[in-house]
């Protein structure tokens, strides 16, 4: 099959090599003038490779990423070190975490030659007919995938966006540049409507990720002081993450999400995938992995041969997808309300929740949730 897909970020590499490694014919089409992508680290669970282990490219990623995070102490604090939950190390055994850069360059090397094309605005047809306009020119294909994310353009010409919420919180993150002494942890502090996480990557650097709650929109005049006075008091590592990490490499963004589930993630021809299906709050550590579910799943469905009903195929796509990643959308948004939680009673109650509640109990839950397997016949 012939196949374009809008958007070159995870999602859409992830199927264009997958695809491609099957016998089709792919060309991707990103609106960005380099293959390059924004971002600092990303976790990628047990479904993630499970996924791209039945497509053969899990050796290729496990290689670029920090294998070790079963040996450190993970879990939940609060701004004064002190333990609110620890994660079974079973738990965390197949957590691997990547710089995206690295995750992205190492899937477009594994394109073909002129696979993907760059500073092109690429819009699907309205309708749904496997065509794809670039500039003046229109061009045919079997199969479109729209991975064009969060704010997809294209979304809304197949008249399926639901749009987009404000999740209430803004995300500064960052990658040290410096070693930090992590102290054998990786965990995250909740405190009163802010969040500070960091994991180890390779080289010896740690992607860090801070939130705090606050309005849509609002303008920081200085960044690195922002993040700095939001966890002055809080413990140690976090103050040598922010010390370890180039003021030009510091991010922020205001968090969104899909308003709400999709009611179909496919129009005639063209399927949607990634962000641009099923855009989720990142509390779960998902959005990656289920990019990554989507492509495979497609893949996997479509085989190496043309299939005889691609419309009956494409239909078992969404339900499947729809299905688990409609869950996963509630899921992080019920985490983020408890994670952000602001009010001193909401805290303090939230807080005695995560102590009595038993490792035993949080294992099952979390195994269910990073386990993926491939489409049956």
């Amino acid at each position: 099959m012939r196949i374009g897909i809008i958007g070159a970020g995870i999602a859409g590499l992830v199927a264009a090599c997958s695809l491609q490694s099957n016998g089709h014919e792919v060309v991707v089409y990103e609106q960005r003038p380099a293959p390059n992508v924004d971002g600092a680290g990303l976790t990628l669970f047990g479904n993630a490779f499970a996924a791209l282990d039945s497509v053969g490219l899990g050796d290729t990623i496990r290689n670029i990423t920090h294998q070790g995070l079963a040996r450190l102490t993970t879990g939940q604090r609060t701004p004064k070190g002190r333990w609110l939950a620890k994660m079974p190390s079973e738990t965390v055994g197949q957590l691997h975490s990547v710089h995206r850069v690295t995750l992205h360059n190492t899937l477009m090397q594994l394109l073909a030659p002129g696979t993907v094309r760059t500073g092109m605005q690429a819009l699907a047809a309205a309708d749904g007919t496997p065509r794809i306009h670039v500039g003046y020119q229109t061009v045919m294909f079997d199969l479109v995938v729209v991975a064009d994310g969060l704010r997809s353009t294209n979304r809304s010409r197949l008249g399926l966006d639901t749009g987009i919420e404000y999740s209430g919180y803004t995300a500064w993150r960052g990658v040290t540049s410096d070693p930090v002494d992590i102290a054998g942890t990786a965990a995250e502090t909740w405190g009163q409507g802010s969040i500070f996480g960091y994991v180890p990557l390779p080289d010896e650097r740690l992607y860090w990720f801070g939130t705090r709650n606050q309005p849509a929109d609002t303008t920081i005049d200085d960044e690195v002081q922002a993040v700095r006075d939001t966890f002055a008091e809080w413990h140690a590592p976090i103050q040598d993450c922010l010390e370890a990490t180039k003021p030009t490499e510091l991010m922020r963004h205001d968090v969104y999400d899909l308003a709400k589930p999709l009611k179909t993630f496919t129009k005639s021809r063209t399927v949607l995938m990634g962000d641009a299906a099923h855009a989720m709050l990142p509390n779960l550590g998902q959005g990656a992995g289920q990019g990554i579910e989507d492509a495979v799943t497609l893949t996997l469905l479509l085989g190496a041969a043309p299939p005889r009903d691609l419309g009956t195929i494409l239909a078992r796509y969404s339900t499947m997808r729809r299905s688990r990643t409609t869950r996963l959308w509630r899921q992080s948004r019920l985490m983020a309300g408890v994670a952000q939680a602001a009010g001193p009673v909401a805290v303090r109650l939230r807080n005695v929740g995560l102590r009595v509640t038993p490792a035993g109990v949080i294992g099952p839950v979390t195994k269910r949730l990073h386990h993926w397997e491939p489409p049956t016949a």
